[in-house]
């Protein structure tokens, strides 16, 4: 038992191990036990028992292992950590379970593995399984087989992958083992169950006798789809849904939900390929061309034999299907045509997708012998087209079967529609796009129009599958002429086609839509609306150009500009007219004229043709007046303009009467219906005076309002023909001058380029060079739509011309498209058109090639030529090749169509001599060029072998092939080269030449790709091999590859993958994939429309650039974070490359490899310096260029080769930009480790980046990007400043990439212009970007100005150079820009600067255009709607750069005040944006009254002066004066938290915590306040906040305002949020006034704002009514007594009389409010015996003076209630009582006295008070006051002085006690102060006598000073801030400063001397109020202190700089004069200073 005992004590885990087994079996059963007690799935319990699982399943003792299993299993049902367990337990099950004896072992098993799959590892348990069944043990297999069997019968086949248990059936099925056999069959059946037929062909070559039983049990099977019974975890809520549904008994509801759960299984995918080639028989193909038929037929039935089998393997078909293609196109014997069609039936669907290549040459073929009559002729070419159909897709075999529709043969036409019919039915709607299905609708349309019925029916079978699979409303746009019966017809074809994908409901929908249309009437109803295609303009003219415009639409009236294509939203209030243009006859002239004269007066229509011109004059007024003054429908338009036309017409010769009839037709044009057949009256007339001078303008404005009533592209083709048929040169130029014009006004959608082009042909051959030029500058403007393409169409111009087009491109280039601004206002653009233009993106660049009239070359491409390419004799081949390319060149523009081309081609790429290769790929380029997009078609037959060259050992055939290959990929794009597997095939090959060509070309290729093929994912295990390829190139291409890869297959599918490589393989594998994953890009975003295409939608547009900002300062505000781990990552990713790089080219000897050890860069003393000064001296080329010419290169190179690595500068100035990439991927391995070199090179690396910039290649310029990230980022860590030189070499190159159209880089560039930030002031880096805005390329603009936004939030005004108004003006130009987004972006950086700046900046931007304008209101209405928090976070980003200190000092003055005042602007805008949102509620407007209105405003005028008459008068605190005074010696004084807070980091911290507060978002404020909170409760910490009280109180009342106007009143936000919040404010609140010194540092305004807010919130009835809300009004009492008690006494008894005035004086205040100020009062009332001391009576004297004047006496008395009258006069019967007959001598702040009530009112009371108490004389209220001083000197000397220690010994109260001991000490010169010195330390004693020295120093130095109180408050004012100016921070041994208290005791004996009250520092009223004394009774709040702090903020800084001492007094010493010399006093002071010192020391 002993041992027994042992085991016991043993922990659970040490048992399951332990080496008894009754041990063991304990330990599994308290397992099980554990595991069934653990609610939660991830407790930390599970992970214990990880390693532990495969022993529970695999003990040697069958008992125990029972057990194990039992816990297994409930380990794997409840644990999240099981499934790392997968693979070791299910192979333990596998091999050590199901080979038990014991039935319920086995159960158990099965149960495991089923529960794994449950949890969703069912790859791994299946591929244990499989692996199960290789075993020798039958038991085994059986129970593999049964769980697999389980397994899917209950999770289904989409879980259970069936392919590889059907591969391994078979072998089953032949097993010895009769167990193994029948389990098989079993599992058989389970299969048939959910694949159903499928399984057959894999078994058909099983034994007889088994499938005769398996179809037997097949048989019974049920026929209705089989469903899963049980569920993966993340399906469970589905069958919860499904046990819901068939419990409600709606179970073919259920079905429909799941008919597509179960996938459909290809029969295909599970048969072995078969290779047929190499079985043809040998003489096949002499005997396919032998005389005789019979054997020709013998060849074909062998084939046909062949091609039986399902599958076969890819191989060259390419002979085999041109042989058969010869028999079915030219055999004469229908019998073997049928045979061959059979065959190639055959090839198809045995190859599939891999048959595609050949599906061009051989469709064509089959469609034209669809002549022969014979059926079974006939049915075998439909099953030949119909399995060619399924290889390929219909956009690649479209030319050839459109070529056909146009055949005379009926029989062709008919089986042409029914195969584009069956077609159709495979298609869904995005497979069948708009651009595709147009032309085959056209081709259909003629057909349905055809004599021949059986061809009609054939044409309405495919529109209307068509119309079935795509809907109607794309395509109804091409059905507008078709007449109702047709319509009808082709709905009821529709109606009757099955779709072979099921097409889902909601074309029920669809058909509602259609009724609408068939009539000849605009559309009504939800088509008309929807529709937005303009269904009614069946006009014959348009519609021949339909296929020029854009978007594929058919041109509808109206406007044009509708962009892309997508016309008008049916435009209701012009339906009936509509109808009506369409028929407008032609009128007669007496109908006109009755028409006329009903609307136009008499005298008009007589004085028409009068011979005076003055008549016709006035009658061409009338008419004006007439027009202007018509209603639209009234309007008879065409007899109007015949009246116009009316002799003298259009020959009239005034000019003034000519003018004023050009303005009517415009007039008429844009007020009236215009239709087409009133411009045709008018255009001749209109281009006839064109060329006038005095008119042109006239005729030009009436032209461009008739192109606005009757679509451009109409009246353009009109003006010009009649233009060109007259002879008149002025008329033709200016003609092509308005074209110009009008295009960019209204796009260039629905033009006819072709018709154009013969005319600028016309114009360009004319002698007039006027018309000429103009000729060319249309073509300019054509370009920026159209594209390089336009030249093709003018190569055969002479050379002069040829040079002045190009020369107009060239100016063109870069630039883009102006967005269409006329046309778009009345059409307003759906959204829905939105998703039809979506659909085909790349339409817009290709839409003019198609105009291109192309040459059908396939007749040159004679056999003879084939053979002569194929010759033996490479000369004769080169022959060929020459003529192949001679014939390109002639045809120019060719047809898809080129024969045997192809594959004569093909062949010369693995030609054996290298120059035919070349010269093969010269002729691919120029085909590429030549056929241009339809080269699509040929990417699998000739593209894919041209990868195949990039294998070749030559380094100029692979140049040359990638060269061709991008020439192909840029006319076809990627998806064609990605489908299928045709690129991973070649990527297999282990060449290394060809991957590391192919993997780089990807690498380029993949990120500027939206989305790919699904078939990219067959790349992704070769590109695994490649990252272990013994090639280093390859390898390195292969990691460079991998983040796009994952980019578009996302890392889940990417390391789903490595499933197959082996375990060493597999973990280097995902070790790269994780560092991938660091460093993938994010997917392009969908190129916004306006941009990418001109015709963009416009909608898109408009909201696109509001996200911009936002999304930027996103990602910036991520880019920040995470960056320093990304450089780590990026270090080591990068330093693995070079490691491996280094290794592979072993040429390099290893000398030089050891060399690349040292450091990368040299530091060099004063190189960079050095470099300066010679760019200044004009020694070198200053850094500045368009283009970098060879001088720079060779400069820059020269320069670096003294302090860069001789072997990184080969590097760097490498031809091969994978070079650089080596280059950039060493400097960022070298970043972090080499700082100094790196800063003292930064210079020349900002150069040879700029360089870079000038690159084409995008990986490199990625890169390059990616290092100046990370440069920056340890450039702010360095606290780097840039230099000037620096910054203007490099920032105006970075700015050049803003515009990079790849999405990618503009976002790293915007990245890099947030941290140059960090390292070069914002304000400086604006103007480059202001130049930025000066671009031709519109992208660029638009960032630019989108970043000007970004520093204007973040810096606020200072940073617009060089005056916020001309920075504004500038930007405001771009509001009318061209291009939308420029647009857009000026607008909103003006937005921005809005919310900064408020209505100023109106005043800022000048004048504007009445457009621009009231874009701008609109814009700046919408933003005010959605206030937001945006600007704190940037200031999270950006860090305060001001902390360095370098020798920048103008920088580092300039910094702080920029960002002290940004930062509480910042708070106040967001103040200022919800006060503005908010404006609409009631409360607000009883809340926020006008005062607080106004200082808003005024803060936010930062160089306006505040327009009240006490500008400086709020100077709340006095260590404003002495802020700038400590600059110079940061370094030596002890730190302390009142001085120079801007430069410490705490303050700069606190300062943002405390933006925050203020916040919108509560958590936001919340988590500030909790900080904040922190500090304040740490008594140490506390100090911190000592200068941040204003700041903080501000912030918080705001807060309260914003809570009581905006949170309480928002129904969505919980209140408990809203209590939670009060609450932090209220603790904070108490927190702060409970520290005594804080407390006092609030000022009065801020005081009264304060109270104001918190007596707001006790009157909150809203809160009341919450749960907790008692217990906040309870809080807020408490908190209103500490603000009483413990604030500045003269600030809070000054605030309350200020806040009782306003209360009183507003009518909106409720009388409770006054009614608590005055509570208030009263308290203060009651605490003045023991306060009246330390308050300034002048102070308060003067606020009731205020008060009085206000409310006199009469008024008060007619107030409601007593209450205000009573409370003043207790309040001065106090003060008079405590003070006696002295108050009277603390009215000197009143003007004049005698006016004063007051003073009458205290003489009054004062005789009041003496009558009562007798003739008690001054003199004995003297003689009491000594009593009292005798006895407490007697009786209380002990407490006294125990007081005074006290004191001393407080830290907060030292200097007081110092003096107070001081003056005890003269008074009782005897006293004995010995007792109390003695108990204390050494240290302390000696304090205390420095500190008596000292003030006793500064005592006997006062002496002379005049008693008179006026000059001593004068000197008073000097004598204070001069010494401080010179006092350097000594520190005292407290850690506390010298300097301002020492004067401050100097101060308060001065005032004790002249008779002022002595106060504390904090207690002083502002200095400046002593002397000015103000008119007019000003309330100053705190808004008002805010903006003299921020002024005060700049004029210290001014004085700091001039070091002029005076200058702060000088404004406001008025009249009076200085009596001591300031410099005596300095002087003075330096010397008592030098004796302090040395005294300390």
């Amino acid at each position: 038992m002993g041992d027994d005992s042992e085991w016991l004590k043993l922990p659970v885990d040490q048992k399951c191990e332990h080496k008894l087994w009754k041990a063991r079996l304990n330990g599994y059963e308290e397992s099980l036990k554990i595991f069934q007690k653990i609610r939660d799935e991830k407790s930390p319990e599970w992970s214990k028992f990880l390693g532990l699982i495969k022993k529970f399943v695999t003990d040697s003792n069958a008992v125990v292992q029972l057990k194990g299993l039992e816990a297994a299993l409930v380990y794997v049902e409840n644990a999240h950590v099981a499934g790392k367990t997968t693979g070791e337990v299910v192979s333990g099950v596998v091999s050590k379970v199901f080979n038990q004896p014991k039935a319920k072992a086995k159960e158990l098993g099965i149960e495991i593995c089923l529960m794994y799959i449950e949890i969703e590892k069912g790859e791994t348990v299946q591929e244990e399984l499989l692996k199960g069944l290789d075993s020798k043990n039958p038991k085994i297999i059986v129970a593999c087989i049964e769980t697999l069997r389980k397994a899917l019968s209950e999770f289904g086949s989409k879980i259970i992958l069936l392919k590889p248990i059907i591969k391994v059936l078979p072998k089953l099925f032949e097993s010895r083992d009769k167990g193994v056999r029948d389990e098989a069959k079993l599992i058989a059946v389970e299969i048939y169950r959910w694949i159903r037929d499928v399984l057959r062909p894999p078994l058909q070559n099983i034994n007889s006798v088994q499938l005769k039983e398996l179809e037997e049990e097949w048989v019974k099977l049920p026929t209705g789809a089989p469903k899963p019974t049980r569920f993966l975890r993340s399906q469970q809520e589905l069958q919860a849904k499904l046990e819901q549904q068939q419990s409600a008994g709606g179970d073919a509801e259920g079905g429909g939900d799941d008919g597509d759960e179960v996938p459909q299984i290809d029969a295909y995918e599970l048969l072995e390929a078969v290779e047929i080639l190499s079985k043809l028989p040998k003489d096949f193909y002499d005997k396919i061309e032998a005389k005789k038929w019979q054997e020709r037929k013998e060849a074909l039935e062998a084939v046909e034999v062949l091609v039986k089998n399902p599958k076969l393997e890819a191989g060259d078909y390419a002979d085999l299907v041109k042989a058969l293609k010869k028999v079915v196109g030219k055999d004469t014997n229908v019998m073997l045509v049928a045979l061959a069609a059979k065959c190639l039936t055959g090839l198809a669907v045995g190859l599939r997708k891999k048959f595609g290549q050949y599906a061009g040459h051989v469709v064509p073929t089959i469609l034209e012998k669809f002549k022969e009559k014979k059926p079974q002729v006939v049915q075998a070419l439909q099953e030949a087209i119909d399995a060619i159909f399924l290889t390929t897709t219909l956009q690649n075999i479209s030319e050839d079967v459109l070529a056909v529709m146009d055949n005379k043969n009926p029989t062709i036409k008919q089986q042409t529609s029914l195969f584009i019919a069956r077609s159709f039915r495979h298609c869904t709607a995005s497979t069948l796009p708009k651009s595709l299905l147009k032309p085959f609708c056209a081709g259909l349309l003629k057909h349905i129009n055809d004599s021949a019925p059986e061809v009609r029916d054939a044409a309405f079978e495919a529109l209307g599958t068509a119309l079935k699979v795509v809907g109607e409303k794309a395509v109804n746009p091409f059905l507008v002429d078709v007449d109702k019966l047709k319509l009808d017809r082709i709905k009821e074809c529709s109606e009757k086609v099955e779709l072979v994908h099921g097409k889902k409901a909601g074309l029920a929908a669809e058909k509602k839509e259609f009724k609408p249309v068939p009539g000849r009437t605009a559309s009504s109803g939800a088509a008309g609306d929807k529709d937005t295609k303009d269904i009614s303009v069946p006009k014959p003219g348009p519609l021949k150009k339909a296929p020029a415009t854009k978007a594929g639409g058919p041109p509808k009236k109206g406007k044009p500009s509708a962009p892309g294509g997508a016309g008008s939203a049916g435009n209701k209030n012009k339906k009936g007219l509509e109808t009506k243009e369409i028929v407008e006859p032609e009128l007669s002239i007496e109908v006109c004229e009755e028409k006329a004269s009903a609307v136009l007066p008499a005298t008009c229509i007589q004085l028409l043709d009068s011979s005076n011109w003055k008549e016709r004059l006035a009658c061409m007024e009338e008419f004006q007046k007439a027009v202007e003054l018509m209603d639209r429908t009234e309007m008879p338009c065409q007899a109007l303009v015949r009246m116009l036309a009316k002799k003298p017409g259009w020959k009239e010769t005034n000019f003034q009467v000519m003018q004023m009839k050009l303005h009517i037709v415009a007039l008429i044009a844009q007020k009236g219906n215009f239709s087409k057949t009133s411009a045709q009256i008018v255009l001749d007339g209109l281009v006839d005076k064109i060329g006038d001078v005095k008119c042109g303008n006239n005729a030009k404005e009436a032209m461009t309002a008739i192109a606005e009533a009757c679509m451009l592209p109409w009246t353009a083709e009109q003006v010009m023909s009649m233009a060109f048929s007259q002879k008149n040169p002025k008329n033709q130029s200016e003609t092509l001058n308005w074209l110009s014009n009008a295009i960019k006004e209204f796009g260039f959608s629905g033009l006819n380029v072709k018709a154009f082009i013969s005319n600028v042909k016309t114009a360009l051959a004319a002698t007039n060079p006027a018309v000429r030029t103009s000729a060319i500058t249309l073509l300019g403007v054509m370009y920026l739509y159209v594209g390089p393409s336009l030249r093709m169409f003018f190569e055969d111009e002479k050379p002069a011309l040829l040079s002045q087009i190009d020369a107009e491109f060239e100016k063109m280039q870069g630039q883009s498209p102006p967005a269409p601004t006329r046309g778009i206002s009345k059409h307003s653009t759906s959204g829905t058109d939105e998703g039809e233009d979506g659909d085909e993106p790349d339409d817009g660049g290709n839409d003019v090639v198609d105009l291109l009239p192309r040459t059908e070359i396939s007749d040159k491409i004679t056999s003879e030529l084939v053979s002569k390419i194929g010759d033996k004799n490479w000369k004769i081949r080169k022959e060929g090749l020459d003529e192949v390319a001679g014939i390109i060149n002639e045809a120019k523009f060719i047809q898809p169509n080129i024969g045997e081309l192809p594959t004569a081609l093909k062949g010369r790429l693995n030609d054996s001599n290298k120059i035919l290769v070349q010269q093969t790929l010269t002729i691919l380029q120029q085909l590429a060029v030549a056929m241009g997009p339809n080269i699509k078609q040929h990417v699998k037959n000739l593209g894919i072998p041209i990868i195949t060259v990039l294998g070749d050992s030559k380094n100029n055939v692979r140049a040359a092939a990638l060269a061709t290959v991008n020439a192909w990929a840029e006319q076809t794009g990627m998806k064609e080269w990605l489908e299928g597997e045709d690129l991973s095939e070649e990527l297999k090959r282990e060449n290394p030449f060809l991957r590391q060509e192919l993997l780089g070309w990807l690498a380029e290729k993949l990120p500027t790709l939206r989305s790919t093929p699904t078939d990219l994912i067959l790349c992704v295990p070769h590109l695994y091999s490649c990252l272990e390829d013994r090639n280093g190139d390859v390898r390195k291409k292969a990691q460079d590859a991998l983040p796009f890869f994952m980019m578009h297959l996302g890392y889940e599918k990417m390391a789903k993958a490595t499933g197959k490589l082996k375990p060493t393989s597999k973990d280097q594998v995902l070790a790269m994939l994780e560092k991938a994953k660091a460093n993938m890009p994010a997917k392009p975003a969908a190129p916004a429309k306006a941009t990418s295409k001109p015709m963009g939608g416009s909608a898109p547009a408009k909201f696109q650039p509001a996200s911009g900002p936002v999304e930027d300062s996103v990602s910036s505000t991520v880019e920040l974070k995470p960056d320093p781990k990304k450089a780590k990552a990026l270090g080591v990713s990068s330093k693995a490359k070079s490691a491996q790089g280094k290794k592979v080219p072993s040429k390099t000897s290893l000398k030089e490899d050891e060399d690349k050890s040292g450091p990368i860069f040299i530091v060099v003393p004063n190189g960079k310096e050095q470099r300066i000064k010679d760019e200044k001296g004009l020694k070198v080329l200053k850094w500045n260029f368009t283009t970098p010419r060879d001088e720079y290169i060779e400069q820059l190179k020269t320069q670096m080769s003294s302090c860069v690595a001789k072997w990184l500068q080969d590097e760097m100035f490498h031809s091969d930009f994978q070079h650089h990439n080596k280059a950039l991927a060493v400097m960022v391995d070298h970043l972090e480790s080499e700082k100094e070199g790196v800063i003292g090179c930064l210079d020349l690396i900002l150069k040879w980046l700029t360089l870079r910039f000038f690159d084409t290649n995008t990986s490199v310029l990625m890169k390059a990007l990616e290092y100046l990230k990370l440069l920056f980022t340890l450039l702010s860590e360095e606290e780097y400043h840039l230099t000037e030189n620096e910054a203007s070499s490099f920032i105006p190159y970075l700015i050049l990439k803003v515009g990079e159209p790849k999405d990618v880089i503009r976002k790293d560039v915007r990245a890099i212009l947030n941290r140059m930030c960090l390292v070069y002031p914002a304000s400086k880096m604006f103007p480059f970007i202001m130049e930025g805005t000066k671009s031709k390329n519109s992208k660029q603009r638009a960032e630019c100005l989108e970043e000007l936004g970004c520093l204007v939030e973040s810096y606020g005004m200072n940073v617009c150079q060089p005056t916020p108004g001309k920075a504004l003006k500038e930007i405001a130009i771009h509001i009318g820009d061209r291009d939308n987004t420029v647009r857009n972006a000026a607008l909103n950086t003006i937005v921005t600067v809005y919310n900064v700046h408020g209505d100023q900046v109106f005043k800022l931007i000048g004048t504007l255009s009445e457009k621009d304008m009231s874009m701008l209101e609109e814009r700046i209405k919408r933003s005010a709607k959605r206030p937001s928090a945006a600007p704190i976070k940037q200031i999270e980003e950006k860090p305060q750069r001001t902390q360095s200190m370098s020798s920048n000092a103008n920088m580092l003055r300039k910094g702080p005040a920029e960002d002290m005042s940004s930062k509480l602007k910042i708070m106040y805008r967001t103040y200022r944006i919800q006060a503005r949102s908010m404006s609409g509620h009631p409360e607000a407007a009883q809340m926020v009254r006008r005062e607080f209105q106004l200082d808003l405003d005024e803060i936010e005028n930062d160089n306006g002066t505040v327009q009240c008459e006490m500008p400086e008068l709020v100077q709340h605190k006095l260590d404003d004066i002495f802020e700038p005074v400590l600059i110079p010696e940061p370094k030596i004084r002890a730190v302390s938290p009142h001085f120079d807070d801007m430069h410490s980091n705490t303050a700069s911290t606190i300062n943002f915590i405390i933006s925050q507060v203020a916040s919108g978002d509560i958590n936001t404020s919340i988590q500030a306040l909790t900080q904040i909170d922190e500090v304040l409760r740490q008594e140490d910490k506390a100090e911190a906040m000592s200068g941040h009280i204003d700041q903080f109180l501000i912030a918080t009342f705001m807060q309260l305002r914003l809570i009581y106007n905006t949170h309480m009143a928002d129904e969505k936000l919980e209140k408990d949020e809203i209590i939670k919040l009060y609450s932090c404010i209220i603790g904070n609140m108490i927190s702060l006034f409970q520290i005594e010194s804080l407390a006092r540092e609030a000022s009065t305004g801020v005081l009264k704002d304060l109270m104001h807010g918190l007596i707001t919130l006790m009157l909150d009835s809203r809160i009341e009514d919450l749960e907790e809300g008692q217990q906040v009004i309870r809080s807020v009492n408490l908190l209103v007594v500490k603000v009483l008690e413990k604030s500045d006494q003269t600030n809070i008894l000054s605030a309350l009389l200020v806040l009782l005035q306003d209360s009183l004086l507003a009518t909106a205040s409720s009388p409770k409010f006054s009614e608590l100020v005055m509570k208030c009062l009263w308290r203060m009332v009651r605490l003045l015996p023991d306060t009246i001391n330390s308050i300034n009576l002048d102070r308060i004297l003067l606020d009731i003076h205020i008060f009085m004047k206000v409310f006199p006496k009469e008024k008060l008395k007619q107030c409601k209630s007593e209450f205000p009258i009573r409370t003043l006069k207790t309040l001065l019967h106090t003060l008079c009582k405590l003070k006696g007959p002295k108050i009277l001598d603390h009215l000197t702040m009143i003007d004049n006295k005698n006016e004063s009530e007051l003073e009458a009112h205290l003489c009054r009371m004062m005789k009041h008070s003496m009558d009562q108490s007798g003739s008690k004389s001054d003199k004995e209220t003297e003689k009491g006051a000594s009593r009292i001083d005798e006895k407490s000197s007697k009786a209380k000397v002990n407490d006294f002085l125990a007081e005074i220690f006290k004191k001393i010994g407080s830290k907060e109260n030292t200097k007081e006690g110092l003096a107070e001991l001081y003056e005890y000490k003269k008074k009782y010169s005897d006293a004995d102060i010995e007792p109390f010195l003695k108990n204390s330390s050494q240290f302390f004693q000696s304090y205390v006598e420095r500190g008596l020295r000292v003030i006793e120093m500064e005592r006997e130095g006062k002496g002379r000073i005049p008693s008179s109180t006026g000059i001593s408050s004068q000197v008073e004012v000097t004598c204070v801030p001069a010494p401080t100016s010179t006092v350097s921070s000594l520190g005292n041994t407290n850690g506390e400063e010298v300097g301002p208290s020492v004067y401050l005791e100097r101060l308060k004996i001065l005032r004790q001397r002249c008779g002022l009250d002595n106060t504390k520092q904090e207690d002083r009223p502002p200095l400046t109020s002593l002397l000015s004394k103000p008119a007019v009774p000003t309330v100053a709040s705190s808004t008002d202190m805010l903006h003299s702090k921020l002024s005060q903020l700049r004029e210290s800084r001014e004085q700091h700089q001039h070091s002029d001492l005076d200058s702060n007094q000088s404004h406001s010493s008025g009249t009076m004069t200085t009596s001591s010399s300031s410099t005596a006093n300095i002087d003075d002071l330096k010397k008592r200073l030098e004796r302090i010192k040395s005294s300390r020391k």
